[in-house]
């Protein structure tokens, strides 16, 4: 939730945020006055609950019809402070209600605008130029052995797959190379749970706009994460923190799950959009202040990893209209894609502020000893999809592949992938 001290003392600053992710910029005025009535009626129960324990200590000594009008008093009283109890409660529970629907804050120099709308601000290395016609990703892994797309459609159905052979090993190797650099950059390795509590998923924010994309177990009531962003958000929930020695950083490997509603016939060849992935994600508690620093942290830390894997990607800002609920400020890393002679997205990395962790209770200690709320956030450092680029940029014109370099040692040593059929 975004802070409410910033909703009274600079509601523009909201309506600003809102209008930018194209938002209602109402409901700004709509938390102002229950924002008023919460508070009022938290003033008002206050004042009754004191003049009845004032009144409480005046009965013991009263007689006769002082005490008979002291009791008659007393009662009105305590019907008084329930009804005002009452007040507080229904009108707190509507602030919070209306609250955790409004979307965080955007930075100020994130672009305006929606999916499209993005900024690039910079290109490493140039798209290859083949001499042959290269083909994609799921004819590469055809030949490989690497992918079997027909039986993971018989066993679970559209837009899943089995890894197979090489596949499975490209995929493993790829995500123990994440967790390696992660874990010598400071990171603690994690495999997270893949189900998680209402609450917990609430809390990141993916149950509001895109709500449609996550899947429900209804009789467990329980929800498949869509990122380990999710369980790693939760697993501080309702604590503080000491980060007196700086940030807390996280490196969570889980399987993943999206619905991807809305998306039939946009990439359904292959694994571009499927229904389950792995991914090693980075997920960091540090001091607001810190946030943005770290954010650059994030960022530089998945470009490493690009750097390993030898593709020609972009990293754009994203626009506001295109943030998730949670997302100040998110940078994309966009890997070229030789059979779709564009860029698509690897990574993605996002400073959340407080707007997660003010509805997970997390908190911190400042200098001064007081609680105070952490910033989250998050990065991918590598997912299923990286298979994509990597196949399709190192292809040779037989079919084969040629391994990164930093890859190798993950693979055994294996320098080129080489066609089942050779």
């Amino acid at each position: 939730m975004i802070d409410p001290r910033t909703l009274r003392d600079d509601p523009d600053v909201v309506r600003a945020s809102q209008r930018a992710r194209g938002e209602d910029e109402g409901v700004v005025d709509k938390l102002l006055s229950l924002d008023s009535r919460r508070r009022s009626s938290i003033a008002a129960a206050n004042t009754l609950r004191a003049e009845q324990k004032s009144l409480g200590k005046l009965v013991p000594k009263a007689q006769g019809e002082e005490r008979a009008a002291l009791l008659a008093k007393a009662k009105d009283l305590a019907a008084q402070v329930k009804a005002a109890e009452v007040e507080q409660t229904e009108a707190s529970e509507e602030f919070d209600q209306l609250h955790r629907v409004v979307p965080n804050l955007v930075h100020p120099e994130a672009p305006e605008g929606g999916e499209d709308d993005y900024v690039v601000l910079k290109h490493v290395g140039d798209p290859k130029k083949f001499d042959f016609e290269p083909k994609d990703h799921l004819e590469l892994c055809e030949g490989l052995g690497a992918l079997d797309m027909e039986r993971g459609a018989k066993v679970s159905g559209s837009r899943f797959y089995f890894l197979t052979g090489i596949g499975a090993q490209l995929q493993l190797g790829l995500l123990n190379m994440a967790i390696a650099q992660a874990t010598a950059n400071g990171f603690t390795p994690m495999i997270t749970p893949t189900l998680v509590r209402p609450e917990i998923m609430a809390g990141t924010g993916f149950l509001g706009a895109h709500s449609s994309e996550v899947y429900r177990l209804r009789d467990d009531d329980l929800y498949l994460v869509g990122t380990s962003e999710v369980p790693l958000a939760g697993y501080h929930a309702d604590e503080i923190l000491d980060l007196r020695k700086g940030a807390k950083r996280y490196a969570g490997w889980s399987s993943c799950y999206r619905r991807e509603a809305g998306s039939y016939g946009k990439d359904t060849r292959g694994i571009i959009r499927v229904h389950q992935f792995d991914k090693v994600e980075m997920f960091v508690y540090t001091r607001p202040e810190d946030a943005e620093a770290e954010h650059a942290r994030l960022l530089d830390w998945e470009e490493q990893m690009l750097a390993k894997i030898e593709v020609p990607y972009r990293v754009i800002d994203t626009a506001t209209g295109d943030l998730g609920t949670s997302a100040y400020r998110k940078f994309d890393c966009e890997a070229w894609v030789p059979s779709q002679d564009t860029y698509r997205e690897l990574t993605s990395t996002s400073n959340c502020t407080t707007f997660q962790a003010r509805r997970l209770g997390i908190r911190y200690r400042d200098d001064d000893g007081r609680p105070q709320t952490v910033a989250t956030l998050n990065g991918t450092l590598a997912t299923t999809r990286w298979i994509v680029a990597i196949l399709e940029n190192h292809q040779l014109e037989d079919g084969s592949v040629r391994v990164p370099e930093a890859l190798r040692p993950f693979l055994g040593g294996t320098e080129v992938l080489t066609p089942t059929s050779k």
